[in-house]
């Protein structure tokens, strides 16, 4: 088959990351798969290298001074629609709701459910969902949200993680690069995904505070962020508060792709509170590396993770709830990696890849 995979970024974001990985996947299958974004900010290239066998295109796209965010999604649908041709391809597959809009009529993966305010952004979501003539979720939880709002059904293929890479930063091939990490960091717990609402990043800022009452040397490192959408009145909020609270927080923003393993296997424990999610790609890659996992209790997590993480609940007492579980983790009380280390190694790109071999044949079957 010939395969278009669209995303809307070079840049390292959850459903960018699925990309790449699931279209090297599809490939190694035997399967043509070109991937098209749009190049942010000038950029020609993804944030990583990808393999060979995956044609890579990217469409220009500039800067434009004093555009809002309703005005940028409006132009990148515009310029990636104009620039693609689905003529060339058998299957079409787009992976957001900015690249859906391109490409009417294509396979979309719906990752998670989002409320914007911004009127273009809510149009070109909705849209995304009920415009596509197939959809898939990255969970079961994902799918029955898609159900009760929008009456559509979705086929369930979860994500892969790269299993080797951090389970390898882990181990004795990474340890002059946790060496190197701690030097500078110290302990710490690591916010993956940035400062922004839906990661829960307040909640993890409180509880991260108080749990340094009882481990004065510990630190929150946040790593991630890049995002079309602006957040900027939450990052104030949020550094506001760090301020108040007179705590150490390092915002590296995004993290090379070469270091991003060895950040996350010598964390002591990774927070994940997203309020919404669609899989938890972050806190699989912990699990792979032997980090213990500190999420929200959603139905997602209890889905995709079941006992490999410890949860706090979905309510206004997570920090508190945080800041206990890692004293707990401090204290040698955490989980047993093996039982993560487990579920990272079964969930592979390869059988992600399969199922949507198997998606795209019966889409593509006669009727």
């Amino acid at each position: 088959m010939r395969i278009a995979l669209l995303t809307y970024s070079t840049r390292p974001r959850g459903g960018v990351v699925h990309t790449l990985a699931l279209a090297e996947a599809l490939a190694a299958r035997g399967e043509d798969v070109t991937v098209w974004t749009l190049g942010r900010g000038g950029d020609r290239a993804f944030f990583r290298p990808v393999d060979p066998a995956v044609r890579v295109e990217v469409v220009p796209f500039l800067p434009s001074p004093d555009e809002g965010v309703g005005a940028r999604i409006l132009r990148s649908i515009r310029t990636l629609a104009a620039a693609f041709d689905p003529g060339g391809y058998d299957v079409v597959h787009a992976e957001d709701c900015i690249t859906a809009n391109a490409v009417p009529g294509c396979i979309r993966t719906v990752h998670h459910l989002d409320r914007f305010t911004t009127p273009e952004l809510a149009a070109c979501h909705d849209r995304a969902i009920t415009g596509p003539a197939a959809l898939v979720t990255v969970s079961a939880a994902v799918a029955a949200e898609v159900r009760a709002g929008y009456g559509r059904a979705a086929t369930v293929i979860g994500n892969g993680v790269d299993d080797a890479r951090f389970a390898a930063a882990a181990g004795p091939a990474g340890a002059g690069a946790r060496a190197s990490l701690r030097h500078r960091f110290g302990d710490y717990l690591l916010l993956v995904g940035g400062i922004e609402p839906r990661k829960g990043a307040l909640d993890a800022l409180e509880g991260f505070a108080l749990a340094r009452r009882r481990h004065p040397r510990l630190r929150l490192v946040v790593a991630g962020g890049e995002t079309l959408f602006d957040y900027a009145e939450y990052r104030r909020r949020f550094d506001a508060r760090a301020a108040e609270l007179a705590v150490p927080v390092e915002v590296l923003g995004p993290v090379d792709h070469a270091v991003l393993p060895a950040l996350v296997a010598e964390a002591r424990a990774l927070p994940f509170l997203s309020t919404k999610e669609g899989f938890g790609l972050a806190a699989m890659e912990a699990l792979a590396a032997s980090v213990p996992v500190i999420a929200r209790d959603l139905p997602v997590i209890r889905e995709v993770f079941g006992d490999a993480v410890l949860t706090v609940p979905d309510d206004g007492g997570a920090p508190a709830a945080l800041a206990a579980v890692v004293a707990r983790v401090l204290s040698g009380g955490g989980p047993d990696p093996a039982a993560g280390r487990a579920l990272a190694a079964r969930t592979t790109w390869d059988a992600a890849a399969a199922a949507h071999q198997e998606l795209y044949a019966s889409v593509l079957a006669p009727a």
